[in-house]
């Protein structure tokens, strides 16, 4: 496995651990929090990314964010809206570009292995 993964929980988590990694591809999936069953209050699409992580170039990071709950994603002010301009979750993106794949997109397999392998 040519990359690593990390998983973050939180705005200032999410920040910490991209600037640790500068100057190597990421790759971040932000997802809502998990309630006590394991359960995500959005749609998971996890399944469907990490079906394609082996996709990702060499010496990549993904970053599995969790936004927190749905109070929070849905304040129109939250830290995750307004610096990352994030309108829905779970949302995949390359960090640093303006390449991001948006809730359904993130279900569809092509796009995700696109977003992955094009530069």
């Amino acid at each position: 496995m040519g990359w690593e993964e990390k998983q973050v929980r939180g705005y200032s988590e999410f920040v910490q651990t991209a600037q640790r990694y500068h100057g190597r591809p990421i790759f971040a999936l932000f997802c809502g929090d998990k309630d006590a069953e394991g359960r995500s209050w959005c749609p998971d699409c996890v399944t469907v990314v990490r079906k394609e992580l082996h996709n990702m170039p060499d010496e990549s990071v993904f970053i599995y964010c969790l936004v927190g709950d749905r109070a929070y994603w849905k304040d129109p002010n939250n830290e995750f809206r307004k610096n990352l301009k994030l309108t829905g979750v779970p949302t995949l993106l390359k960090y640093g570009t303006p390449q991001k794949l948006v809730e359904e997109e993130c279900f569809k397999a092509d796009l995700v292995r696109m977003l992955f392998t094009e530069d």
